[in-house]
């Protein structure tokens, strides 16, 4: 089998409605970038959520859909993890499953890390005119603020999901929950460059949000806290390393 140019990455939990249109505009968007797959972890959904993307992928068969199942909740990091580990492609683009990350946006990142030099480790979408209530929009910038303050890593909006990434790179980096917040510190901390692409956003047309300000905050300070501890501790290395000798040389 060959091996797709690319992976669409997805975390989903009770997304079942969202599942049509979300999938079907990943396969309208990448399509005609070349060979692709998609990758979905349906992460302990009670709602027909794995129902859904059966349908969907043998109603589709272009989708080249894998579909990772979690028997509980495991949390979106978990969950991404899963499917980029399941993926073959090279590349990967991630996006919410909420269906809030317009697929359309998808070939914007893809082509910017494919033009990049072969230092350029992720292209991070940074959402414009967000859809969403003030009250989270307000807890968000705040959040991302002290953030960047702690960890400098020049991102404006560490929370959009829409971001491509070499996959090698990202299965490199050290796995904890919640470090789907902070990809751009983490490529940075392993060598590697980032850009950002400014993306839209679209209100959520099914489901809940799986997150409250409070829960985001509580778990935030401790996570922050570690990544700058680790971002601290990384010695400085090169990106590759050559090998000089073999001992079947000699």
């Amino acid at each position: 089998m060959t091996t797709p140019r690319f992976a669409i990455a997805i975390p989903m939990l009770n997304e079942a409605d969202a599942v049509p249109l979300l999938l079907g505009g990943c396969v309208a968007a990448v399509e005609p970038l070349g060979t692709f797959e998609i990758c979905v972890t349906d992460d302990g959904s009670t709602d027909g959520t794995g129902a859904a993307l059966e349908a969907f992928g043998a109603a589709h068969p272009v989708a080249n859909l894998t579909i990772i199942t979690h028997p509980t909740p495991a949390g979106q990091s978990a969950a991404v993890h899963a499917a980029v580990r399941a993926a073959r492609a090279p590349i990967i683009a991630t996006l919410d499953g909420d269906g809030q990350n317009p697929p359309e946006e998808l070939p914007k990142l893809l082509q910017a890390l494919l033009d990049g030099p072969p230092s350029l480790g992720l292209v991070a979408g940074q959402r414009v005119k967000r859809d969403d209530p003030l009250h989270k929009r307000l807890a968000s910038r705040a959040a991302n603020t002290i953030r960047g303050i702690l960890l400098k890593d020049g991102t404006r909006d560490t929370g959009c999901g829409l971001k491509a990434y070499r996959r090698d790179a990202y299965l490199a980096l050290p796995y904890f929950n919640h470090m789907h917040r902070y990809l751009p510190a983490l490529f940075q901390r392993d060598g590697w460059d980032i850009a950002h692409v400014d993306v839209t956003h679209r209100p959520r047309v099914s489901g809940a949000s799986k997150y409250t300000n409070l829960g985001r905050a509580i778990v935030g300070v401790s996570d922050l806290f570690g990544v700058a501890w680790l971002i601290r501790r990384k010695r400085k290395v090169q990106l590759t390393d050559t090998v000089i000798s073999r001992p079947e040389d000699r």
